[in-house]
């Protein structure tokens, strides 16, 4: 058996007009597309216009960006990026953060809700959240790849030695510095994030679970920041600040979004299913606020 696995796996995948092209980019790239495969096979079955998806589609990628990267700068390196203004742009060096994505996507949603939908926030969310999950285990999959966001130090057999100093080989050709076996909190992330996947898909297909608005988003905020919260104690701190903290940044930021989901959780089962009446197609006949409203109702008013 094993003492440890050594990781060799190059981030780089290949050059392209003097343009790194990476592991991490293409995991990026795949789990936005899964999300839309995902979300439009949702949609078709629940009859809502096209236009839906490719509008949510767009408010996710911008808000995702946006939110992770100054969720890094804010949360995590703000002494840096306070006297380096002009680097918060350059999102291609680095530095995103899950917490941030997350409250980009929430206010992304609001603004969907509002302008393209007029439904409850809950109704997208608790669509919407089912390949976020898929879209977490490709991230950390990038991340795993990329040797970094790894464990402390351990002594189990599938402890992974990271490569530190990648850019060195790139430039100079150096031999490679690897990390004492360390948990590969990547891949325990990873693992979390599918598992969450698997149940919420299920929920979604095989129950009548989406009726109760913001069930199935409150179970994806306490699996998904419960998981990293415990992930977070075997995990090397991201930030120097992080080493004199009881508990680090990631677990401080992760509790509003467990609490809210129990909360959530809570309130989906104290108030009625909800039932939306098909919105015409886009197009079909000259549009009025009430095409695009919601005739909510209880199951029993739905028999009357």
């Amino acid at each position: 058996m094993l003492d440890f696995i050594t990781w060799t796996v190059h981030p780089e995948i290949f050059t392209l007009m003097g343009k790194e092209i990476r592991w991490y980019g293409l995991f990026f790239a795949v789990a936005f597309y899964l999300g839309l495969v995902i979300t439009s096979k949702m949609f078709k079955d629940e009859k809502v216009p096209d236009a839906w998806t490719d509008r949510l589609f767009i408010y996710i990628i911008i808000a995702t960006a946006v939110g992770a990267r100054l969720g890094h700068v804010f949360f995590y390196a703000w002494d840096y990026y306070s006297q380096h203004l002009d680097e918060i742009f350059k999102i291609w060096e680095g530095g995103l953060a899950s917490h941030g994505g997350a409250i980009g996507i929430i206010l992304a949603v609001w603004i969907y809700s509002k302008r393209t939908t007029h439904r409850a926030m809950c109704w997208t969310f608790d669509r919407m959240v089912i390949s976020v999950a898929l879209a977490g285990m490709f991230i950390r999959l990038g991340n795993l790849t990329n040797h970094e966001i790894f464990g402390h130090v351990t002594s189990l057999p599938w402890g992974f030695r990271f490569i530190t100093n990648w850019p060195e080989i790139n430039r100079f050709g150096v031999d490679p510095i690897f990390t004492e076996p360390s948990h590969p909190t990547q891949l325990y992330e990873a693992l979390c994030y599918l598992a969450t996947f698997i149940v919420l898909y299920k929920l979604y297909w095989k129950t009548s679970i989406k009726h109760r608005e913001g069930f199935i988003f409150g179970l994806f905020l306490v699996c998904i920041f419960l998981s990293r919260f415990l992930i977070e104690f075997v995990k090397n701190d991201q930030e120097a600040f992080e080493a004199n903290m009881l508990l680090n940044m990631g677990q401080l930021l992760s509790i509003p979004f467990v609490l809210g989901g129990i909360a959530l959780m809570v309130r989906a089962f104290k108030r009625p299913p909800v039932y939306y009446d098909q919105p015409r197609q886009a197009g079909a006949a000259p549009k009025k606020k009430s095409d695009f409203s919601a005739n909510v109702h209880s199951k029993n008013d739905n028999k009357q």
